[in-house]
């Protein structure tokens, strides 16, 4: 199984700003350690920008080259009307992670746009939640295509 992981806005700064909120660890330590965990289980690509226009033509090319999408928008889950049609725009599923817990913070954090085009979101578990979508995916991707289960 081929999985895109991509990454939003300020990302790449992860391990250097707001370690009380986002942990210590840096994107590459943290594709790092998703990369090991499922060595031997699937293919796991990664993304980062902090260009919107660039995640939106990412994932309008995805479902050509990959079986399902774990993204973490950032800020932009908050108001990025585009990034959400480009997920419902392709046929692969995705899941949406947050290191922090949005809905223990700002009241503007509450709301993800983008969660509508999920089939899930992990919120506050920090970079394992990428282990859980993924190994959720791994589990019960045959069951989402083949029963259409969270359309």
């Amino acid at each position: 199984m081929k999985i895109f992981v991509v990454n939003g806005p300020n990302l790449n700064r992860l391990g250097k700003r707001e370690v009380n909120i986002y942990g210590d660890l840096s994107l590459d330590e943290i594709n790092k350690k998703i990369t090991n965990y499922f060595k031997n289980q699937a293919e796991i690509y990664f993304f980062q920008s902090n260009d919107e226009g660039e995640i939106i033509s990412v994932i309008g090319e995805a479902d050509e080259k990959y079986d399902a999408i774990v993204i973490n928008p950032a800020a932009y889950s908050h108001y990025s009307i585009a990034i959400l049609d480009a997920l419902k725009g392709i046929s692969i599923p995705s899941i949406e992670v947050h290191l922090s817990n949005i809905y223990k913070r700002e009241d503007f954090r509450k709301i993800s746009v983008t969660a509508n085009a999920a089939i899930g979101v992990i919120s506050g578990l920090g970079w394992k939640g990428y282990i859980l979508a993924i190994e959720f995916l791994l589990n019960e991707y045959k069951d989402i295509h083949k029963n259409n289960i969270f359309a």
